[in-house]
C-alpha cells in the first residue's frame, strides 16, 4: 500500500510539473509568434513610408512632423523582446534571430529618419544610438538602459535605437564602424555627434542632449491638458 501511495504521489507530481512545463513552452512560443508578427507589421510600415517617400519626391513635411517615422510598435517590440530574452536566454537561437531582425528594423528606421530630416528642414530629430552588451562585460548597461527608458517615457519625441554590440550582424558591424566606436560600453551616439562612453545619470544624459528642451515632456503635456 505504501509503495502504491508513493507511486501515485510521484505520478501526480510529474503530471503537475509536466503540465506546467508544457504551458510555459506554449506561452514562450506564443510570445515568439507575437514578436514575429509585430516585426512584420513594422517592416511593412517602414516599407510603406519608403515607398511614399519615393513616390512623392517632395514630402508633405508638416505631415511628417506630426507623424514621427518611428512607430510606437518599435518601442513595444523592444519591451516584448526583452521579456523573451529574459525567459529564454540571450543565447537562444530564436531570440538571437529576433534581435537581428529587430536591429535591422531599427537601422532601417534610423536611415529613413535621416532622409526625412534632410528633405524637411523643419524636422529636427532627437535621437540616441545606444550600444550595450549583456554578455557580462558591461555592469552598467542595465542601469543605463533604465535611464534611457525613463527619458524616452518623459520625452515621447526622443528616438532611442538600442543595439547589442556583440550581435553577429553585418549591418550592425558597419554601423559601429561608421560611428567609430572604440571605447568601453555602454556607448552613445547623440544626433551624430562623437560617441560618449560609460554610465550616465539622467541629469548627465539631459545635459548631453540639450535638444530635449525642444521636446515637450509628457509631464508638461499632462499638466497642460489638465489631467
Amino acid at each position: 500500500m505504501a509503495w502504491q501511495k508513493y507511486s501515485l504521489a510521484f505520478i501526480i507530481t510529474a503530471a503537475i510539473f509536466g503540465t506546467a512545463f508544457y504551458i510555459a513552452q506554449r506561452i514562450d512560443a506564443q510570445r515568439i509568434a507575437d514578436i514575429r508578427a509585430t516585426e512584420e507589421n513594422i517592416s511593412i510600415d517602414i516599407l510603406s513610408s519608403e515607398t511614399q517617400f519615393d513616390l512623392l519626391g517632395s514630402l508633405d513635411c508638416s505631415t511628417i512632423a506630426e507623424n514621427p517615422v518611428l512607430s510606437d510598435q518599435l518601442n513595444d517590440l523592444a519591451s516584448r523582446l526583452s521579456v523573451a530574452e529574459q525567459n529564454l536566454g540571450s543565447t537562444n537561437k530564436e531570440v538571437i534571430q529576433l534581435k537581428q531582425q529587430y536591429s535591422l528594423l531599427e537601422i532601417k528606421d534610423y536611415l529613413l529618419l535621416q532622409q526625412v530630416s534632410q528633405k524637411c528642414k523643419k524636422v529636427k530629430p532627437v535621437f540616441v544610438l545606444y550600444f550595450y552588451s549583456n554578455a557580462g562585460d558591461c555592469p552598467d548597461c542595465s542601469r543605463t538602459g533604465e535611464e534611457l527608458s525613463y527619458l524616452r517615457g518623459e520625452y515621447p519625441g526622443l528616438r532611442v535605437y538600442s543595439f547589442d554590440y556583440n550581435l553577429d550582424l553585418s549591418a550592425l558591424r558597419t554601423l559601429v564602424a561608421l560611428q567609430k566606436l572604440n571605447g568601453p560600453l555602454p556607448a552613445f551616439v547623440i544626433n551624430n555627434r562623437p560617441p560618449v562612453y560609460g554610465f550616465k545619470t539622467i541629469e548627465e544624459l539631459q545635459a548631453l542632449i540639450p535638444e530635449l528642451k525642444t521636446l515637450a515632456s509628457s509631464t508638461a503635456a499632462t499638466s497642460t491638458s489638465g489631467f
